[in-house]
């Protein structure tokens, strides 16, 4: 069955874990489509997994449409496709968060949009849900933000900053986003926050209280070995596995032990004889 809004909703009433990872191509939208995943989140982490960028802000509008249409079009049976919503095509002004998002819908073929930050960011939420776009909110570690956070760190570490997550993400449930995102959030206070909310939460190093979990599928496959966040696990050590590949892909042609015979189409020795005649 396609998630939609109220089915992702209703797994929150339910007590029931949601499930996303993040994917940026039509044959892993396939695989986790079959899988059962609830949601595949198009991220602007594809900045860094896909496209060798250091950061996010460097991803475009024209970067998450392509791979957007790629995931869409392998997503067919079950997941919800959400797309990240890059550096500066939100923040701008309501106008063009509204036009962008329309794009990432009616190019992209996206199910929802995702969008970093709270309060400040809750009128282009509002403008965006009353257009007929889903919209997921994320709040805090958010990579778009990195440069006046200075760095990578975990948030809500102080009372003062705990009560700001928690109102920003009271802020962001109220202008009418159906899910959020916590990054990078103490596990205890995740938990306490998404049983404050009406709507699910889904977490990335926030621990698991929180009602889903999303992870950069190149992290928890151990092909990403630029850095490891503290929070990922590896379910399967792939990046191994693919290396062992190629390399014995390689021997393998130069040994000339491949292509073999099987590998190969035939032609009849009659015209190949007859092709050389010819060229005599």
């Amino acid at each position: 069955m396609k998630q939609t809004v109220q089915t992702i909703q209703a797994k929150k009433q339910r007590g029931e874990k949601i499930t996303m990872l993040t994917c940026y191509d039509y044959t892993t939208a396939k695989l986790m489509d079959a899988a059962g995943l609830d949601m595949l989140l198009v991220g602007d982490s594809l900045g860094n997994v896909i496209l060798g960028y250091e950061d996010t802000v460097s991803v475009t509008m024209e970067d998450m449409l392509h791979h957007a249409k790629a995931v869409a079009r392998g997503a067919k049976e079950n997941a919800m496709v959400v797309v990240d919503m890059p550096f500066l095509s939100y923040q701008t002004s309501v106008y063009d968060a509204v036009v962008n998002a329309g794009r990432l819908m009616k190019e992209g073929r996206a199910g929802a949009v995702k969008l970093e930050g709270g309060t400040v960011v809750c009128d282009q939420i509002r403008a965006i849900v009353q257009a007929s776009i889903p919209v997921v909110a994320h709040l805090g570690m958010t990579p778009q933000s990195v440069n006046t956070m200075g760095g990578f760190k975990v948030q809500g570490k102080t009372a003062d900053a705990a009560k700001k997550l928690l109102a920003d993400a009271k802020a962001v449930e109220e202008a009418g986003a159906f899910a959020l995102v916590l990054e990078c959030v103490p596990a205890k206070l995740a938990a306490w926050i998404s049983g404050k909310l009406t709507i699910p939460t889904i977490g990335i190093g926030a621990g698991a209280g929180c009602d889903g979990q999303v992870l950069v599928y190149q992290d928890m496959l151990g092909m990403f070995s630029d850095y490891q966040p503290k929070f990922v696990r590896h379910f399967a050590d792939v990046g191994s596995v693919m290396r062992d590949a190629f390399a014995q892909y390689q021997e393998a042609v130069h040994d000339g032990s491949f292509p073999a015979k099987e590998h190969e189409f035939a032609i009849s020795d009659e015209i190949m004889a007859q092709l050389e005649q010819e060229e005599k």
